[in-house]
């Protein structure tokens, strides 16, 4: 028992010792940041922002990999059955905490095939209308759609993103009725709205306030406890009576579960040498956007409990399962 227990402790060593040697010559060639949704949406934009500092950081390319579909899980399965080296990063929103209650069956397990490496931005939302409704206030828009339910659409970036969740969350705390009208990302569902083939939609901050301040969409409330510093004049929901979503969404990293720690750790404090970055870091902040990095750990346990959460709120908003 005792070789064997020496033989074991050796293997673990020599894997140690190799993730050790691995993380101290990560990176030596190209990373891809995968993305799970449409190119110009806002994780999208993210991402270049990340990747042409992180390129200059490391000395090594970084390319974005846009892979829309299935509200974001087809690029999450991609990078969960990717080579657990560190050089595949999956940059998703928090809508990959709800996958698992949301969808009947995925080809991944979001626990267990995907490795959390770092909170990058914490967000709130912009709730905006469309220029083309009559409409000019979130209660006008309410009252609109308890006068004909079922009328009125808004778009999502896909079934099952946070803008799907946020806005059932919304259509149950307001006592309406909307259409749900799902898009391959943000971009496409913001161009909707333009055009009035939807009426109303949950925005990420980056698209939301350029938008309205665009004069491209009404700016109908914001999440969280406290005006946007970016859109002072629009109300948050709690304001306008409608309570429950004080709350924001995130955008984070994973990689492919099997990664060793010490490159965990390593794509960790290279992000977070990212966002403290002057530049990078008043870019952010002027879109309302929190830049995060923290540990492994800390994300990890701040994942746990966002998969707990949206699972009792897909319950209890009776949102059937997706296939």
């Amino acid at each position: 028992m005792r070789r064997i227990g020496l033989i074991v402790g050796a293997i673990l060593a020599a894997c140690a010792s190799v993730g050790e040697v691995g993380a101290q010559t990560y990176p030596s060639r190209t990373i891809r940041i995968v993305v799970p949704y449409a190119p110009g949406g806002g994780v999208s934009v993210l991402a270049q922002l990340l990747g042409t500092k992180l390129s200059e950081l490391v000395k090594q390319p970084v390319v974005i990999d846009n892979r829309p579909g299935a509200g974001g899980n087809l690029g999450a399965d991609a990078v969960a059955k990717s080579p657990p080296d560190g050089y595949t990063i999956l940059l998703h929103t928090s809508a990959l905490a709800s996958a698992s209650s949301l969808y009947r069956k995925l080809p991944f397990d979001p626990a267990k095939d995907l490795v959390p490496v770092t909170m990058v931005i914490a967000t709130q939302f912009v709730v905006a209308g469309s220029l083309k409704h009559p409409a000019t206030t979130l209660g006008e828009l309410i009252a609109a759609a308890k006068a004909n339910p079922g009328s009125l659409n808004y778009g999502s970036s896909g079934p099952g993103s946070s803008l799907h969740l946020f806005a059932e969350m919304f259509s149950s705390a307001a006592g309406v009725k909307f259409t749900h009208i799902p898009y391959r990302g943000d971009a496409p569902m913001v161009t909707a709205l333009i055009a009035g083939d939807i009426q109303l939609a949950f925005l990420p901050q980056a698209n939301g306030i350029a938008n309205v301040k665009g004069n491209l969409i009404r700016g109908l409330g914001v999440t969280g406890s406290k005006r946007m510093a970016a859109l002072p004049e629009v109300p948050t929901l709690l304001e306008q009576g409608v309570k429950g979503l004080e709350v924001g969404s995130w955008n984070a990293m994973f990689v492919a579960a099997g990664t060793p720690p010490a490159i965990v750790h390593a794509i960790q404090r290279n992000i977070a040498m990212v966002l403290a970055d002057p530049q990078v870091r008043e870019r952010l902040l002027a879109l309302g956007q929190e830049p995060v990095g923290n540990t492994p750990n800390e994300f990890e346990a701040q994942f746990k409990g966002d998969i707990a959460k949206f699972a009792k709120i897909i319950e209890q908003a009776n949102i059937p399962k997706l296939d």
